[in-house]
């Protein structure tokens, strides 16, 4: 099987030769083909360049136009750093009061700088593996891309104290976000991840009313497209997880703090998981033994439509045969 038959029959419950591996690299990816972190942001071509070579090398089943949450923030005109060899910063808020709202003006996918360039990565995703690895666009859950634009503090502060004005900014980036979905996917992605870290710091009622309904949009926009649904949520969910199942994804990440096993037994037929083994404990500071020890048991409790990753990003620094320990457990090895 390819990947991409190895993923299909995965996610609909039916027999593999090997479980898919659908670990999440940015910078590991990047410094894997010796390339510095600024480039891989900015460019493309560096992006794809660095995915196929960890698809080829350690057998990872999906190539990822993912980099940084900074790519509709960008093109919504906040101001953002890129050092040569380092993560992105951003100094200030782009809306540091209420009133600036008035004047958010929301990018194009197709003419925004840091958008356009990745629909262009998935373009060349396709061209060059474009049905034997399936590709996956990203982007950002709506409270995600609001506490880009806002911080996550303010963000945090106008949950409570400015509720009314909070939901029109998300409206904004709702829909935002699902033009840019259904940009990825016109370009040739077969699945939209959906990151919203920032929900693992909220209650489950606050997120019933200022996450799942934007993501519950935007995942109804990626099935009308024919596409494939992941929702990404890095930290503990446990107490989101009957909520995340109304989200409409397909795949659902679990972050290493979360019992796998209680959770395929919530989650049944309704949603397939990905995870979940500590990408730091295990995959960054581990041996080759603990990587497939930690694989094989997330297998075990998994459920019959799991597909293998660590909790959140494979961490720079990973040793390569760690990431071979992983790809030799998925082989049964």
């Amino acid at each position: 099987m390819n990947s991409s038959e190895r993923f299909t029959a995965r996610l609909h419950g039916q027999p593999v030769d090997r479980i898919p591996n659908f670990d999440i690299f940015m910078t590991r990816a990047a410094h894997h083909i010796g390339a510095p972190l600024s480039r891989y942001y900015l460019d493309h071509r560096v992006l794809v360049e660095a995915n196929l070579a960890v698809a080829a090398d350690f057998g990872v089943d999906i190539l990822q136009a993912i980099s940084d949450p900074y790519r509709e923030a960008a093109d919504f005109g906040l101001e953002v750093e890129f050092p040569e060899d380092n993560l992105p910063l951003n100094r200030k808020p782009l809306i540091a009061e209420p009133d600036d709202l008035k004047n958010l003006v929301a990018p194009n996918p197709a003419t925004g700088r840091r958008m356009s360039d990745r629909l262009e990565a998935i373009r060349l995703f396709r061209e060059k593996a474009g049905g034997e690895i399936p590709i996956m666009g990203w982007v950002e859950g709506a409270l995600a891309e609001a506490s880009d634009l806002r911080s996550m503090y303010l963000t945090m502060t106008d949950l409570v104290s400015r509720p009314d004005w909070l939901t029109e900014l998300l409206e904004t980036c709702a829909e935002v976000e699902i033009a840019f979905a259904r940009a990825q996917i016109e370009a040739g992605a077969d699945i939209i991840g959906l990151g919203d870290a920032v929900c693992s710091q909220i209650s489950p009622k606050m997120y019933r009313q200022f996450a799942l309904p934007y993501e519950q949009r935007i995942f109804a926009a990626v099935h009308e497209m024919g596409a494939v649904a992941r929702l990404h949520i890095c930290g503990n969910t446990t107490r989101l997880l009957p909520d995340m199942l109304q989200s409409g994804a397909d795949i659902i990440d679990l972050d290493w703090m979360v019992d796998i096993e209680k959770a395929a037994q919530l989650f049944d037929d309704r949603a397939a998981i990905c995870g979940n083994f500590d990408p730091v404990a295990v995959m960054l500071q581990g041996t080759g033994a603990t990587v497939r020890a930690a694989t094989r048991e997330c297998i075990q409790k998994g459920g019959k439509r799991l597909f293998s990753g660590a909790g959140c990003e494979i961490p720079d620094q990973t040793p390569a045969e760690n990431l071979l320990a992983q790809s030799q457990a998925l082989s049964g090895l």
